[in-house]
């Protein structure tokens, strides 16, 4: 690999509405994604908009919450200038970029901007910590064809995922730690880690979310025994939120441990295990309704852990990361540099592109 210089580091995430008008076509392109809506491609736009219109009123519920916009960007844009800042210590021309999926700014316009300030390297890291097809899939695929239609031809390494990257497992249990100990004296904990949810389908066909998401939560449960914190092993519990539609989703769900916890006599941490930044899921469904059913159910005690946003373990951890890109051949991998999925999950993106993404040394079957 040639010396680099300049490089232009592309961060990932979902988007959001930025104004009240914008929550409808919002949907309608997260809806006219094929990873999302898995239908011919005559019948996703005209679906698609149908679900949009349907949706956009609780949708829009949900954003007046937050004041009739989502803090995905603003937040996303803190960041990028925590990272931009700390790689520039090794890279002085360093600049990190932002391009969400669904709304502004997407991958065409991010891939311009990025053409323009003429990368002699490009890594391009999600902020979702575990892939999956539906989230850091659809993102790299969407910045290939928008690279390919700006024509730029710059090496590019991709950081597909990274489920037990040190920062990343440390900051969570950082977090966790602290509110451990808010529990009142006398009363017991237990830690769910709650993740977004996907239809049982896409798991079946090989997607290697939900097993990166527990091996996330195994790594953390490490953190915090090998810390001394109190209470281990801590009662805990992987869960998924946000359910929608007819499909049977993967579980158990955060609804049903919140009345577990309840029939149980203990308090709830709730953690968000697969998101780096507050957005609705944190906001409103874990702060506000969830919170709601455990009061309903006679929780008296409810807590919910930050999202790591600039959390400096957390940016130390991505710095680390595109620094460790930068510096190795191949085009794809998670952190580490090695596959990290079984072979039984065929749609890990290491499972197309062994030569640049080789197996473990061990725990790869």
């Amino acid at each position: 690999m040639t010396a680099v210089r300049r490089p232009a580091i592309v961060l990932f995430n979902l988007g959001g509405p930025d104004h009240p008008g914008a929550v409808r076509p919002f949907l309608q392109n997260l809806f006219s994604d094929p990873a999302i809506l898995s239908v011919p491609a005559l019948l996703r736009r005209p679906l698609a908009w149908m679900i949009a219109r349907r949706r956009a009123p609780i949708a829009s519920e949900i954003y007046a919450r937050m004041g009739g916009a989502s803090p995905l960007l603003p937040l996303t844009q803190q960041q990028a200038q925590a990272l931009e800042l700390r790689l520039r210590a090794i890279w002085p021309e360093a600049r990190v970029f932002i391009a969400m999926r669904y709304w502004h700014p997407m991958s065409d316009e991010t891939a311009n901007e990025v053409r323009r300030f003429g990368p002699d390297h490009i890594v391009l890291l999600p902020l979702y910590p575990q892939f999956s097809v539906t989230t850091s899939g659809s993102s790299i695929a969407a910045w290939h064809r928008a690279a390919s239609v700006a024509r730029m031809n710059v090496p590019t390494q991709v950081i597909c995922c990274y489920p037990l990257a040190r920062g990343w497992i440390t900051a969570q249990a950082t977090l966790i730690a602290a509110a451990l100990r808010s529990v009142p004296k006398g009363e017991r904990p237990r830690v769910l880690f709650s993740a977004h949810g996907l239809p049982k389908r896409i798991i079946a066909g090989g997607d290697p979310y939900q097993w990166q998401v527990e091996r996330t939560a195994a790594a953390v449960l490490d953190a915090l025994a090998a810390g001394g914190e109190p209470g281990s092993p801590i009662d805990h519990s992987v869960c998924y939120q946000s359910r929608v539609g007819p499909l049977e989703w993967i579980g158990p769900s955060t609804e049903a441990e919140i009345e577990r916890a309840a029939a149980d006599g203990v308090v709830p941490v709730l953690v968000p295990i697969a998101f780096v930044s507050e957005h609705s899921e944190t906001l409103v469904e874990l702060d506000v309704e969830y919170r709601e059913r455990a009061m309903a159910l006679g929780i008296r005690t409810y807590i919910r852990v930050a999202a790591v946003g600039t959390a400096p373990e957390f940016i130390d951890g991505l710095a680390t990361m595109v620094t460790a890109a930068l510096t190795r051949d191949g085009s794809t991998a998670p952190d580490s540099g090695r596959r990290l999925c079984g072979r039984n999950l065929r749609l890990c993106p290491c499972a197309v592109i062994e030569e640049t993404c080789p197996a473990e040394d061990k725990g790869v079957s």
